[in-house]
């Protein structure tokens, strides 16, 4: 029975594993003992690979919409389809009249990753749109406007840490979120026994503050008010100490005088803690050796998420803390990292605002636009309105604010495009579907997650299965093709090697012909990632070298711990780290005192067999209790007189849900975990739909966001319960 190494592409942690197969079908799946990352370790969401590589739903043929039916279609109708219907309408209308969407499995998967900025590049549009303005845009945009690009995201060095405070985050159950750090939980529990400590600051007292040394209920949307607590206790009590990164820093006396007016006395009552603990935090990560301040996705989805990523940082920066060991530091990807390419210490930073959406006005960051702007941009006439969309393994019905808003305006487009391996609540509507290879059919390196990882390693993993149909990456290039006026019968492999050439003309110069030559006879994603490893931070490393190593036995390449990484990973105009971005310090300006709290306020929730909206339909991660519940106190509940069922409502929605009761929560918090609601008819998610749960994002509006990143306010939203009977079957 053979055994092959695969690097497991279901959320952040990249964990190495070990599958046992038996012709065409799973056998087994285990962590891979000798992966120099993950050492073994695997999550339940691993062992789903099996159910998703055989999901009877999971499309394996192009679909094409017939008198209003989705049916099967070959590979050349379907793109004869799309040559008569998406080239005359983008003709007529113009570029801007085709929108993009980029959904969160794009990240996991190199072909997508890869060739998605070429479609991108191709369709000339300013409407793209991806999952990063629900989740994570406040933590670029911030990164980007200190150091100078946007993937130059600290994370904690959890090995050699001894004080790790945790803010808005669950790695107990997410393995790390922009913090790539497979057995969060082992790592927690070494740090505790070599006497660290770990405090978590959530308003849910979560699976990781459960395992803490100290927990602290924080009010919902609070944050911004507690790290500027910290920041002025800093300033005031004489704490500030950077260290070494003294020398590197620019505005610290304005990153002074905008934190002045936020003492602990007057923030306590916006975060719901002390004064006393509020100057506690601050006076412990400045005496710690080895400390580390971690906030993500509480921090992000809500108004002042890049004021929050900021602040984070800071504190980071005051205590001495970034950038030193045991503190957080950056990590030195093997491929794919700007600020390991060009100028050590010293670029052209990061701008915003080089266009604004049409409806909104919401400025574009990172090249993208805010995701809750979509709906209006297809509904509202005038030139420049979206008339056709394509959708790449996205599913914003289900995971973006304004669900019905947008759910109705996708029935109303001319022509959709859809790039997926399921008919979901979103591609239900597309005119044409295009399958991908199941993940055990692909070869799978990691762009982005290497950058964010608490070690520096190179791995990858080839197919365990031969694909079935096309990859992505060829899919993406033929509607490239298509968009350049090449037609159906364009030279793919030709398509593929004059852009590369393109490529390497603007970044080698001279030496570009020698390394096309060095990269043959490789193809698509293997010869980018070639490339990059070539030209990469680790002299002698090639795809080869890494394939090599990339087995059950050796389980890639260690690379070793993060080492300060400062002044050389800058990358702003200064060369200094920007203590105090004009943009944020304006923003935060605009922070008033904080008002009573509402009565009831909605957070999300994480859980360990789920991800987004993508994994639901897999038995292996469906069985047992019900995820998508609602989470209350129980005496909220009481005090209702809530039964099993209540109906939540907002300034903009409802939705009911069922009733769980814990003691975990904060009183007047409750919690909806996000991505559920897999009802809506012309779906085609057989096991989802047995349990279709119910649809934060009904009750989220499309109009909250933080102004800077365009990030959508998932969290601590005003919210009222009362209590209904059970829905109908």
């Amino acid at each position: 029975m053979p055994s092959h190494y695969r690097i497991c592409p279901l959320c952040e942690a990249c964990c190495g594993l070990e599958l046992k197969t038996d012709g065409e079908r799973v056998i087994s799946i285990r962590g891979a003992e000798h992966d120099v990352f993950s050492h073994g370790y695997l999550c339940p969401k691993a062992v789903a690979l099996k159910d998703l590589h055989q999901d009877p739903d999971r499309l394996r043929t192009p679909l094409i919409r017939r008198d209003g039916q989705l049916v099967p279609a070959s590979w050349d109708e379907a793109f004869a389809e799309i040559e008569a219907r998406l080239l005359p309408l983008r003709q007529a209308h113009g570029p801007d009249a085709v929108a993009i969407t980029l959904g969160n499995p794009v990240v996991h998967k190199a072909g997508l990753m890869l060739y998605g900025p070429r479609l991108v590049k191709a369709l000339g549009t300013r409407n793209v749109f991806s999952a990063s303005t629900l989740d994570q845009m406040p933590k670029q945009l911030a990164s980007g406007l200190m150091f100078g690009h946007w993937m130059s995201v600290a994370v904690p060095d959890i090995e050699r840490c001894e004080l790790l405070v945790i803010l808005g985050a669950n790695p107990m159950v997410s393995n790390g979120s922009m913090w790539t750090v497979p057995d969060y939980r082992g790592k927690a529990k070494a740090l505790r026994a070599r006497g660290g400590r770990i405090v978590v600051i959530d308003p849910r007292r979560t699976e990781t503050a459960e395992a803490a040394d100290e927990h602290l209920a924080i009010r919902p949307g609070g944050d911004v008010y507690l790290l500027l607590g910290i920041a002025h206790t800093l300033f005031t009590e004489g704490l500030v100490q950077p260290g070494r990164l003294s020398e590197h820093l620019q505005g610290l006396d304005a990153a002074r005088e905008a934190i002045a007016p936020w003492p602990p006395e007057r923030t306590a009552a916006g975060c719901g803690i002390a004064a006393a603990t509020q100057r506690r935090l601050a006076r412990e990560l400045a005496a710690s050796p080895r400390a580390a301040l971690y906030g993500r996705i509480g921090t992000c989805t809500q108004r002042w998420g890049t004021v929050n990523s900021w602040l984070i940082d800071l504190i980071n920066v005051l205590t001495g803390q970034l950038d030193r060991e045991g503190g957080m530091m950056f990590p030195k990807a093997a491929a794919f990292a700007a600020n390991t390419q060009g100028h050590p210490g010293q670029g052209r930073g990061v701008q915003t605002g080089r266009r604004v959406s049409r409806v909104s006005g919401a400025p574009e960051v990172m090249g993208e636009l805010p995701m809750t702007c979509l709906a209006e941009e297809i509904t509202t006439p005038g030139p420049g309105q979206v008339r056709a969309l394509i959708t790449v393994a996205s599913n914003p019905v289900l995971s973006a604010p304004g669900s019905a808003q947008l759910d109705a305006a996708l029935a109303g487009l001319d022509f959709m495009l859809s790039l997926d391996i399921y008919v979901n609540e979103t591609t239900r509507h597309a005119d044409v579907i295009l399958p991908g290879l199941s993940p055990l059919e692909d070869l799978h390196f990691d762009p982005a997650f290497a950058q964010l990882s608490h070690r520096n390693h190179a791995r990858v993993s080839g197919p365990v299965f031969e694909p079935t149909q096309p990859p992505e990456w060829q899919t993406l290039l033929r509607l490239v093709a298509l968009l350049e006026g090449r037609g159906l019968e364009a030279d793919i492999g030709l398509l593929d090697d004059e852009l590369l050439a393109a490529d390497l003309q603007r970044s080698a110069g001279p030496q570009a012909a020698a390394l096309m030559q060095a990269l043959q006879p490789l193809r698509g994603p293997e010869r980018l990632i070639d490339l990059q490893l070539r030209t990469g931070p680790y002299e002698g490393l090639t795809l080869a070298k890494v394939q090599a190593q990339s087995t059950l036995e050796q389980g890639g390449i260690d690379l070793g711990p993060l080492q300060p990484r400062i002044p050389e990973l800058l990358r702003t105009e200064s060369g200094n780290i920007e203590l105090a971005p004009p943009a944020i310090v304006a923003d935060l300006a605009r922070l008033e005192a904080p008002t009573p709290a509402p009565p009831f306020s909605l957070i999300g929730r994480r859980d360990v067999r789920s991800s987004n909206s993508w994994l639901h339909n897999l038995p292996v991660l469906a069985k047992g209790p019900e995820r998508c519940t609602l989470h209350i106190h129980p005496e909220d509940a009481a005090a209702l007189g809530l039964g099993d069922y209540a109906e939540l409502a907002s300034a903009t929605g409802r939705v009911t849900a069922r009733i769980e009761r814990a003691d975990q929560m904060a009183r007047g918090v409750v919690s909806l975990p996000h991505g559920w609601g897999h009802h809506l008819a012309g779906s085609q998610l057989a096991v989802a739909a047995e349990r279709p749960g119910a649809n934060l994002n009904a009750v989220l509006s499309t109009d909250a966001r933080d102004p800077l990143s365009g990030n959508a306010v998932l969290s601590g939203i005003e919210v009222s319960l009362r209590a209904v009977p059970p829905p109908s079957p």
